[in-house]
């Protein structure tokens, strides 16, 4: 069998929010469909014990992230409301509702981002081994 396909693939990993380091822990909790619980954060990897808040504050910066989504979708349900002549109080009653839904995909994601992409940690095939 080929050892490639045993590696999973980062993308995958992160799109289903999997630990950096083995790719294989849950990064978070419960399910990002839990309204009250998606935001609980594993502190440690279940799977191979990474710690994922590597300094004090270190997702902090995920607010910055978080806040870039949510203006982000704002503008573009906001230049779409007003191209297409929406009432003022239909653009509040559809972009509000939306970004509220979406809310903790953008939470999750923003953490994500600075796991993957910010962390100094990465991949490590012996992570479970240890």
């Amino acid at each position: 069998m080929n050892k490639q396909a045993e590696i999973p693939k980062k993308a995958i990993s992160f799109l289903t929010f999997k630990c950096q380091k083995c790719r294989t822990g849950d990064v978070f909790e419960h399910s990002i469909f839990n309204p009250l619980k998606f935001s609980a954060t594993y502190e440690n990897c279940p799977k191979c014990g990474h710690k994922f808040e590597e300094e004090t504050g270190f997702f902090w910066a995920s607010m910055y992230i978080s806040y870039g989504f949510s203006a982000g979708l704002m503008l573009i349900l906001g230049i779409i409301s007003i191209n297409y002549d929406f009432p003022l109080d239909y653009i509040y009653t559809i972009i509000i509702p939306i970004v509220l839904v979406l809310s903790p995909f953008s939470f999750r994601y923003s953490r994500m981002i600075l796991l993957y992409f910010i962390s100094k940690q990465d991949y490590d095939p012996n992570a479970l081994k240890k």
